[in-house]
């Protein structure tokens, strides 16, 4: 076993400093909303629970995160496939794939308001063309926000994919057609199963993202069907009730916690039944 020197701890430092901030930080949102002059005090939080608007908001959060991570994991999977199997073009098609990241989140979803807005090119092109009278409504509900976190998130899920299917070689395929089977046999039996724990790893990435986007569902789903990450934004800065932010921000971090867990055991076990296979 390769020893290393003693300062050669001193790396971990920078590492260290940052979890032990994140920790501070993490402990003081928790003394924040549930701690009331050094006493314990859960009643906003069961204020919170007890308000209809309030458990419709949480279960709007999670709609859309699910809805964000299934439509991503649908449209991500196939795109790392090609960027997987196309080997002179792979730079070239992932170079698409991580060009949106050169814009801020905040161009690529105001750029959906000038596509889908009241005097958008879909309801400008809709009306010119005698097809409506009146512009539709396709901004400010659940489904434009899932259709702009899915245009900001899908890339994540794309490359976590993409990584798992780098590794799965060719010649399985290839030798599991060649022994009678078809592809979508192929797939099933072969490739989903070695791209699994990509897959797991690109739907925790996208989960924990879309459960507290704050700009895109500000942007896109307005103030009536407000998100959980919305209303913390909200209730800091307009309200400046930081007790009621807390206890929403501890609430969401249950919830994306509670997402993951379940996944991460998957995940586990599949990575021990890959290595004793």
């Amino acid at each position: 076993m390769m020893r290393y020197p003693r300062w050669s701890l001193l790396f971990t430092l920078p590492a260290g400093c940052l979890i032990g901030l994140f920790l501070l930080g993490l402990g003081q949102l928790l003394l924040s909303a549930f701690f009331v002059d050094g006493r314990w005090d859960a009643s906003l939080l069961l204020e919170i629970l007890a308000r209809p608007d309030q458990v419709a908001m949480l279960v709007r959060t999670i709609v859309i995160a699910l809805a964000t991570t299934l439509l991503s994991l649908l449209l991500g999977y196939p795109v790392a496939y090609l960027i997987a199997r196309s080997e002179h073009h792979r730079n070239h098609l992932l170079l698409l794939v991580i060009l949106p990241w050169l814009v801020s989140v905040v161009v690529r979803t105001y750029g959906w308001m000038v596509i889908l807005g009241p005097k958008g090119l879909i309801n400008s092109a809709l009306q010119w063309s005698g097809l409506v009278d009146s512009p539709l409504p396709f901004m400010y509900h659940g489904g434009t926000v899932v259709l702009g976190l899915v245009h900001v998130l899908c890339p994540f899920m794309i490359l976590a994919i993409l990584a798992a299917l780098l590794k799965v070689e060719p010649a399985l395929e290839e030798a599991s057609m060649s022994l009678g089977g078809r592809p979508f046999q192929t797939f099933l039996r072969v490739l989903l199963p070695l791209s699994l724990p990509g897959m797991l790893t690109g739907v925790m990435l996208v989960w924990l993202m879309s459960v507290g986007a704050i700009v895109t569902p500000l942007m896109l789903g307005g103030l009536k069907d407000t998100l959980i990450g919305s209303e913390i934004f909200q209730q800091v800065l307009h309200f400046f009730d930081y007790r009621k932010a807390a206890t929403f921000a501890s609430l969401l971090m249950v919830v994306a916690i509670l997402g993951v867990l379940p996944l991460q055991w998957l995940e586990r076990r599949l990575s021990l039944q890959l290595r004793d296979a």
